[in-house]
């Protein structure tokens, strides 16, 4: 029998540019082997202070839309009291608020519960930051 717990850490190089990642793929392979048929939760976390998860749907504009709204929020200009990095830096220590750092979803049979359209993304604006780490984590 699987253990009832399983974790991996994946390693993305994101860089120079802002970013969404599809994940959907990796998280599908980690369950494969993690989940053997089995239902649970599939816990996805980023440890970084600059980045998030969102569940979107990815190739017809979407993920293009999201980093168009967070520059609409969150402009990358000099109003921003954390002042290191690249201008505007500041903003990207912001943008976990509005896009979560942590994902969790249903895993039925094994299977990713996501709907039709659904993609599970690392959403990342920091563009002085290539090297990211995202954590899988399946409790069934």
């Amino acid at each position: 029998m699987s253990s009832p717990f399983t974790t991996t850490v994946l390693h993305l190089t994101t860089g120079s540019t802002e970013t969404v990642t599809d994940l959907t793929s990796d998280c599908e392979q980690f369950l494969n082997g993690a989940a053997a048929g089995r239902d649970g939760l599939l816990n996805i976390f980023v440890p970084h202070a600059t980045a998030g998860i969102a569940v979107l749907e990815t190739g017809a504009g979407s993920d293009d839309d999201l980093l168009s709204a967070l520059h609409a929020l969150l402009p990358a200009d000099d109003r921003w009291q954390h002042r290191h990095g690249a201008p505007g830096h500041g903003r990207d220590h912001v943008v976990p608020a509005l896009v979560p750092p942590h994902a969790t979803l249903p895993v039925i049979a094994g299977r990713l519960e996501l709907g039709t359209w659904q993609s599970v993304c690392l959403v990342d604006t920091n563009v002085s930051n290539h090297d990211r780490q995202v954590r899988l984590s399946f409790f069934g």
